[in-house]
């Protein structure tokens, strides 16, 4: 396995270009590689993505990509995790390999402090418990906000794309949108959440979990 971080406030287009190049190039003896990023604001639609979920793209650039799901937005601030596996060769399946990224950043949220996030049934992604009335976290928060956005896409058995944590951001942009093509679901990041960290501090807390559930 190899691991490596692209240049800070990356495009989002060259990056997802280089993967598909990485995912097409390589063969039955390649390293797996994670890649992790802090991207230039973008907003990307997935295969299964609607024009009608971008409410108010602005001046953002919009990506039409080849992930699985609908919109989410990537900017300074959240930390981007590209997962080039090959499953096939793990002896991995998709909805397996879908639970052990969300496991991954559980765990990572776990290290960092912040307890209660969990999985939504139906919604790829990690949600943390939300007081609407309040629109901040709340532990005993009796709704869910996603604080953790997952979409990747398998190409003759090996994956690439990802998933993203927010940690520091401006979360405006995501009122642009229905995020994941929900409409008015709630978004945090960490520091909304009471949890003080840089994007490569967390970035080394995703990578250390990674490298526990996928390491060689």
């Amino acid at each position: 396995m190899e691991y490596r971080w692209l240049p800070a406030h990356a495009p989002y287009r060259p990056v997802w270009e280089a993967m598909r190049e990485f995912t097409e190039a390589r063969d039955d003896a390649t390293a797996d590689q994670i890649w992790l990023v802090e991207h230039a604001p973008v907003y990307t639609l997935g295969q299964a993505g609607r024009e009608e979920h971008l409410l108010n793209p602005g001046a953002i650039e919009v990506v039409h990509c080849d992930r699985g799901g609908q919109v989410t937005y990537h900017g300074p601030g959240q930390v981007v995790a590209y997962c080039l596996l090959d499953l096939r060769r793990r002896g991995l399946f998709v909805k397996e390999y879908v639970e052990q990224l969300e496991d991954v950043v559980i765990g990572t949220l776990v290290d960092l402090g912040l307890e209660g996030a969990t999985r939504k049934p139906g919604a790829p992604g990690v949600y943390v418990p939300y007081d609407e009335a309040a629109s901040a976290y709340a532990p005993d928060g009796a709704q869910l906000a996603k604080i953790a956005a997952l979409g990747i896409k398998i190409r003759n058995g090996r994956s690439y794309h990802g998933l993203a944590l927010n940690v520091d951001m401006d979360l405006a942009p995501f009122s642009g949108i229905n995020p994941c093509g929900y409409e008015g679901l709630p978004t945090v990041d960490l520091r909304h959440c009471g949890i003080s960290c840089t994007v490569p501090e967390v970035g080394e807390h995703l990578l250390a979990r990674l490298r526990t559930q996928f390491g060689e």
